[in-house]
């Protein structure tokens, strides 16, 4: 292979002037993401913020539920995947290698790791809605169909996947969420200090 064989090189060898440009957006971009990776709150804020003026804008043109229905789906299976542990316990049980959860109280304590870490949620998350609203500018997403069935079969399928989900939290006694880690104090220093 030539030196001007390779991706994004131009005749000379360097860079094309649209590789350079791609890549300088996507080091911006990254740097935007690295930013926001802790300020959990205000990511999620913007994201719901998002999801509200895109469901304005579907109930305002009022179409374009397939859409909205995808949206959906995918925002289910993306919770779904930031419910479940990065491990599934039901595939342990065979096989004694591998960390596995605790399941009596003499265990080790093992943290719950998921399947889908927060920021991936909801860096998925928010692209699966400026996608779906970039979809709502072209009519030939908006296929015509009884969006009430929509809702109910949702409503149907959020309901058994959220069972299921649960079944399996119960079984393998794992919780997904914690309120915090826990703090140990030390022993207050009530005793005067001496000048010397």
């Amino acid at each position: 292979m030539s030196e001007g064989d390779s991706v994004g090189d131009s005749v000379h060898g360097k860079p094309s002037v649209v590789y350079r440009f791609f890549t300088r957006l996507g080091q911006i971009y990254q740097s935007w993401l690295d930013r926001s990776t802790p300020h959990t709150a205000m990511r999620w804020a913007v994201t719901l913020g998002l999801s509200f003026v895109y469901m304005v804008r579907v109930y305002l043109l009022q179409g374009w539920y397939i859409v909205t229905y995808a949206l959906g789906i995918y925002h289910l299976n993306l919770f779904i995947a930031f419910l479940s542990p990065k491990v599934d316990p039901s595939l342990m049980e065979d096989s004694d290698d591998g960390p596995s959860l605790p399941t009596k109280q003499n265990e080790e304590f093992r943290p719950f790791i998921r399947r889908l870490p927060e920021f991936k949620f909801w860096h998925a998350a928010t692209k699966g809605i400026l996608v779906a609203t970039l979809c709502t500018f072209f009519e030939a997403f908006n296929v015509p169909v009884f969006w009430p069935i929509l809702v109910m079969y949702f409503i149907t399928l959020f309901c058994i996947t959220m069972k299921r989900q649960i079944k399996h939290m119960v079984k393998y006694r794992y919780i997904p969420f914690t309120h915090g880690k826990r703090t140990y104090k030390g022993k207050e220093d009530a005793g005067k200090t001496f000048a010397s």
